[in-house]
């Protein structure tokens, strides 16, 4: 039996997920198969060619993949987030490395039977910075790809170093070899800054404080903001993240220089946004309660970061500015959600 080459997305039930699979099954090449402890929603089942329920950790689940399919890219989704990394850091360090040291493993071994290069999509995120102090963040400014690189969570930690273990895949595989080794495995790296979505409830992150605002004040339900009003990082809406990925998938190799790419659409600070939402829902009733330990996070990751290795490489342009963002795409999404 001939098998044909299949795109794979691992934590597909995300919005990222629905975002890739709604793109690639309606303008790809190539049917698309699912990975997810959960079921997907019968709507986006319907769309994939295969989809299975499991865990990124199951060995013999993945062999099973493997001898039904021809893995030709794979967008590797499935991660255990910030918050809940923090409570258990060990599972954290299973899902997050071990899962995703299993993927490669896994592009590696599909590279090597059928002959070409497999393409590794991987979301990285803005954790994977630390900065010592607000002072040092503010003098910092847009800070890139190679700077700060020292985080202080576990999930930075955990992303930080799939970064590397990419990097080691497509550039150093098995160095010592008599054979070269590397480069079957085109890993390929964005780092995400806080995104936001219309299109899903926000679920006590660590960046969430601008879509908790949005989602309270559009419920006419109080809010109290957990981090100080000058609070400034990067953020972008989710269309434009789902874009990045599928553009960089699409780039041309030799034109790319790094394995992994900083992004970022707009920073504002929490006031900023507060203004944004007090405008569109002037009865909003938001308040300041500064939750030291996670504003501590917050603060050891850049005000800006530098973009201009992706924009250059691969033609990164988000679609979504500050207020762009909010009036035309987070506010009445969001708004028509609680009309419902």
């Amino acid at each position: 039996m001939i098998r044909k080459p299949v795109v794979l997305i691992t934590g597909a039930g995300g919005e990222i997920g629905h975002g890739l699979i709604e793109h690639l099954t309606t303008h790809g090449d190539r049917a698309v198969i699912t990975l997810d402890v959960n079921p997907l929603e019968p709507a986006l089942a319907s769309r994939v060619q295969r989809e299975f329920t499991g865990s990124i950790l199951d060995a013999s689940l993945l062999e099973r993949i493997m001898s039904e399919f021809e893995i030709d890219a794979v967008y590797h989704l499935a991660a255990l987030l910030s918050t809940r990394s923090e409570f258990t850091p060990v599972t954290a360090h299973q899902v997050n490395v071990e899962g995703t040291l299993s993927l490669l493993e896994f592009a590696q071994r599909e590279a090597e039977s059928h002959g070409r290069p497999v393409t590794f999509l991987y979301p990285s995120s803005i954790a994977a910075y630390g900065l010592p102090s607000v002072d040092e963040k503010r003098r910092a400014g847009r800070v890139d790809e190679d700077a700060y690189n020292t985080p202080s969570t576990m999930y930075g930690c955990n992303k930080l170093y799939c970064e590397q273990l990419g990097r080691y895949y497509a550039r150093f595989y098995k160095q010592l070899s008599a054979t070269p080794q590397a480069g079957k495995v085109d890993f390929r790296c964005v780092r995400f800054p806080g995104l936001i979505s219309a299109a899903t409830v926000p679920s006590g992150g660590t960046s969430d404080f601008a879509p908790e605002m949005i989602h309270a004040a559009a419920k006419g339900e109080p809010y109290a903001c957990f981090v100080r009003p000058d609070t400034r990082i990067p953020f972008m809406a989710m269309p434009d993240g789902v874009e990045a990925l599928l553009a960089l998938a699409a780039a041309p190799r030799e034109r790319l220089t790094r394995t992994a790419y900083n992004l970022a659409a707009f920073n504002p600070s929490a006031d900023e946004v507060y203004r944004q939402v007090l405008a569109a829902f002037p009865s909003a009733s938001i308040t300041w309660q500064t939750d030291e330990k996670r504003q501590g996070i917050v603060d050891s990751w850049p005000e800006d970061v530098d973009d201009s290795a992706a924009r250059r490489d691969w033609g990164f342009a988000p679609k979504y500015g500050f207020e762009r963002a909010f009036q035309e795409y987070l506010i009445p999404r969001i708004r028509e959600r609680y009309r419902r």
